[in-house]
């Protein structure tokens, strides 16, 4: 996958959200009613990937705002990350009808602007996948054989290695917050694996090496 070729030439990040808002590139656009293009600050040392947006985020325009959102602030917070500090955003920018999985053909469309966005961060040095699907997308991009990386179960908690176009980055895969509102005990799993990207980052300011743990 050639990573740079996939990069939107835009101006600014206003120009690159401007045209996720206009997008009709797949057929989400005919039944969306609000596009989720991400927020939080350009120069974020976190990123947090989701699958697509629901139903409340559909509403609102705003990425994890719904239930699962509501969990994901809160385990953030638990572990000293506050989502103020973090960029947010999913692989697919529009509802799937019903909250279906997204198809390959709506991951492909927008795969240009989630490559952008991972450039424009000044970069991410830390990226979190919430769920298979975005953990796929991802470890993917960065080179990694897709059946390797394609069972949530088995990768997440791990740290890789990922260099997408011009950015080195940590990748760690882990739950989507929605699964644990259906199983408790996943709550504490992926506050887990939160704390490993506190330590991450606490690990960096300390002018330490981001190594495979």
């Amino acid at each position: 996958m050639d990573i740079i070729k996939l990069r939107i030439n835009v101006a600014n990040y206003d120009e690159l959200v401007n045209l996720m808002l206009n997008c009709t590139k797949c057929k989400l656009y005919s039944t969306r009613k609000r596009v989720v293009p991400g927020e939080g600050p350009l120069n974020a040392r976190i990123m947090l990937i989701g699958e697509a947006p629901g139903e409340r985020e559909d509403e609102e325009g705003r990425p994890f705002v719904g239930a699962a959102g509501q969990l994901l602030t809160k385990l953030l917070g638990n572990v000293g990350i506050m989502r103020e500090e973090v960029y947010i955003t999913n692989v697919v920018k529009c509802r799937p009808p019903n909250n279906r999985d997204p198809e390959e053909d709506e991951v492909d469309a927008c795969r240009p602007y989630l490559v952008t966005q991972i450039l424009m961060i000044k970069p991410p040095q830390v990226i979190v996948c919430l769920g298979r699907h975005s953990a796929r997308e991802v470890l993917t991009m960065a080179g990694y054989p897709e059946k390797s990386v394609s069972n949530i179960s088995s990768i997440r908690g791990k740290v890789f290695t990922a260099r997408i176009g011009d950015v080195s980055a940590k990748v760690l895969p882990t739950y989507h917050p929605a699964a644990a509102l259906y199983n408790p005990r996943l709550r504490e799993v992926i506050e887990d694996d939160l704390r490993k990207v506190r330590s991450l980052i606490n690990k960096s300011e300390r002018g330490g090496i981001l190594d495979y743990i």
